[in-house]
C-alpha cells in the first residue's frame, strides 16, 4: 500500500508539473570561452587580496613585515568544467603569485629595512559553484566550496644581512604562505556569492516587452547538470501588464534539446508564441482603423464601385463622406510550428462603412477574412525576431454563399492593402525582437534555427561585448567590490 501511495503522488505531483515554454542549455563548448572571461575577472580580485602585517621575533632577532601588496598573478594552467551534484567546477594548478613587502629587522643592535620581492609557486586552487533556483525563479549561486594550497615560496632577500635573512627567511616565508592560503577561498567566495550573483540579476526575470505586455522567464526548477550540459527550463510566457496575473495554460508540445555541438541551444514551444498573441490580443491591440486618406486611393474608388447600388440610396452629406474601413481580431491568433516552417492563423472581421462627420456610421458591409502568415524567427544579439509574410488570404461572408461571391473582386485588393498597409506595421513591431534571459554583457551570434513538431531550436555562440568587471562595477557599488564587503566562508579546508 505504501509503495501505491507513493506511486501515486509522484504520478500526481508530475500531472502538474508545468511545462516549460523555452529551454536553454549551456553546453561544455562555451565553458572555454567563460573560463577566460572568468579568469581575467579572478586575476583581477586575487590581485586585491589585503595581508595583514606580520610581527615575530627568534632569540635575538626581530622582524616586522609590512605594506605586503600583489604585484603579479599568472594562472598558467586550468580546467572549467560541469560536473553532477556540483554543478561548475573550476580547477587551477601550477599558479604562481608575486608579492612584494617593507621588512623591518632587528638583530642585536643591528637594524636594517627596505623592501623585498618574493613568489609564491605551484599553487593549486579548486572551487565548485552549485547553482539554484531562488524564490524569485531566478538562478542563483548559493553555495561554494573551495581548496587552495600553495608548495613553495620564495623570498629574494639582500642587503648587509642576506646570510642572515636567508637563514631565518624560513620563519618569514612560512608565515606569509599561512596567511596568503588564508586569504585566497575568502575572495573566490566572495567573488561567486556577492559579484557573480549580481551578475545573475541582470538576467531579466520578469519585464515589460513594451507598453501593452511583459513576459515571464521564470525558472520552473533548479537547473540540471550533467557532465556536458547545464539545462534550464524556463516558464516563457506572455502576459498583457494590466493583467498581471493572467496566465494562459501551457499545453503545448514540450521543447526538447538533444544537441551539444553549439555553445548554447534555445529552444520555444508553440505556446511561447501563442502566449504573446493571446496577450496582445486581450490588451485590445490587435485591431486597425483607417479613415479617409489612410485607405489607400484605388481601393476606395474600388470599394465605393462596388456597394454603390448601398451609396446611391444615402443623404448627399452621407454620400461624401470618408470611408472607413476597420480590422478587427475576432479570436488569439494561433501559431503552427512543423519541421517545414511555422505559419500563424489570424481571423478577423473586416467592417466597410461611410463616417460622416457628427453622424453614425453608416455601415456598408461586414465579412470575415482568414489569413495564414509565414513567420521567420531569427536570434540577433539577445534578442528573438521574427519577420512575418502573409501567404494566404480568403473573404468570406458568414450571412450567405452568394455574398460571399459577390466578395471575390475585393480579395485581390484587401491582400494587396494588408501587404502594403498592414504588414510593415506588425514587423516594425516583431523586429524589434523579445529579450532572452541572458546576463548583461554577453550576446548570442551565428544561430541557426530548426523546426521541429510543436517546437523550434536555435543553436548559437556567445561572445562577450562587456567585461565581466565592467558589468558587476556597474550593478554593484565600487564601495563593496572588496571580499570585506561579505561574509568569508572557513577559509581553505587543504593544508598549508
Amino acid at each position: 500500500m505504501a509503495l501505491c501511495g507513493a506511486l501515486f503522488l509522484a504520478l500526481l505531483a508530475g500531472a502538474h508539473a508545468e511545462i516549460p515554454g523555452c529551454k536553454i542549455r549551456i553546453t561544455s563548448m562555451a565553458l572555454e570561452l567563460v573560463k577566460q572571461e572568468a579568469l581575467r575577472f579572478l586575476e583581477q580580485e586575487l590581485e586585491t587580496i589585503i595581508i595583514p602585517d606580520m610581527r615575530g621575533g627568534e632569540g635575538q632577532f626581530y622582524y616586522n613585515i609590512s605594506d605586503v601588496k600583489v604585484t603579479e598573478l599568472e594562472l598558467t594552467s586550468s580546467e572549467l568544467h560541469f560536473q553532477p551534484e556540483q554543478d561548475l567546477v573550476l580547477q587551477i594548478t601550477n599558479a604562481s603569485l608575486g608579492i612584494r613587502f617593507q621588512r623591518q629587522l632587528l638583530y642585536w643592535f643591528f637594524y636594517d629595512g627596505g623592501y623585498i620581492n618574493a613568489s609564491a609557486k605551484d599553487i593549486s586552487i579548486r572551487t565548485a559553484l552549485r547553482l539554484f533556483r531562488d524564490p524569485a525563479g531566478r538562478m542563483k549561486v548559493f553555495n561554494i566550496s573551495c581548496q587552495a594550497s600553495i608548495s613553495r615560496m620564495h623570498a629574494a632577500f639582500g642587503g648587509t644581512f642576506r646570510k642572515m635573512y636567508e637563514f631565518l627567511s624560513v620563519f618569514v616565508t612560512s608565515g606569509m604562505r599561512f596567511l596568503l592560503n588564508q586569504q585566497i577561498c575568502p575572495v573566490l567566495y566572495h567573488a561567486g556569492m556577492v559579484l557573480l550573483n549580481s551578475l545573475l540579476d541582470t538576467v531579466p526575470v520578469r519585464s515589460s516587452v513594451d507598453n501593452l505586455i511583459g513576459i515571464d522567464y521564470s525558472l520552473l526548477k533548479d537547473p540540471v547538470v550533467s557532465t556536458s550540459s547545464l539545462d534550464m527550463d524556463f516558464r516563457g510566457a506572455f502576459f498583457p501588464l494590466t493583467q498581471g496575473n493572467w496566465s494562459l495554460p501551457n499545453q503545448a508540445v514540450e521543447p526538447q534539446l538533444q544537441e551539444e555541438e553549439r555553445m548554447v541551444y534555445v529552444a520555444f514551444s508553440e505556446f511561447f508564441f501563442d502566449s504573446a498573441m493571446e496577450s496582445y490580443f486581450q490588451a485590445g491591440a490587435l485591431q486597425l482603423s483607417l479613415v479617409g486618406d489612410k485607405v489607400p486611393h484605388d481601393l476606395d474608388v474600388l470599394l465605393r464601385a462596388s456597394y454603390f447600388g448601398s451609396i446611391i440610396l444615402l443623404s448627399p452629406a452621407e454620400i461624401d463622406s470618408p470611408l472607413k474601413l476597420e480590422l478587427k481580431v475576432t479570436a488569439p491568433p494561433r501559431c503552427t510550428i512543423k519541421p517545414s516552417g511555422t505559419t500563424i492563423s489570424v481571423t478577423a472581421s473586416v467592417t466597410i462603412a461611410l463616417a460622416p462627420r457628427n453622424q453614425s456610421e453608416v455601415q456598408l458591409s461586414s465579412m470575415i477574412m482568414d489569413a495564414r502568415l509565414s513567420a521567420k524567427v531569427t536570434l540577433r544579439g539577445k534578442a528573438l525576431r521574427t519577420q512575418l509574410d502573409l501567404r494566404k488570404f480568403r473573404i468570406y461572408s458568414n450571412q450567405s454563399a452568394l455574398e460571399s461571391l459577390a466578395l471575390i473582386p475585393l480579395q485581390a485588393p484587401l491582400k494587396t492593402m494588408l501587404q502594403i498597409g498592414v504588414m510593415p506595421l506588425l514587423n516594425e513591431r516583431t523586429q524589434r525582437g523579445v529579450q532572452i534571459p541572458l546576463p548583461e554583457g554577453m550576446a548570442f551570434v551565428h544561430g541557426v534555427v530548426t523546426n521541429h513538431a510543436g517546437f523550434l531550436t536555435i543553436g548559437t555562440d556567445l561572445r562577450f561585448v562587456k567585461g565581466l568587471r565592467k558589468v558587476i562595477e556597474k550593478n554593484w557599488p565600487a564601495t563593496t567590490m572588496g571580499p570585506q564587503a561579505s561574509s568569508a566562508p572557513p577559509p581553505s579546508t587543504a593544508a598549508v
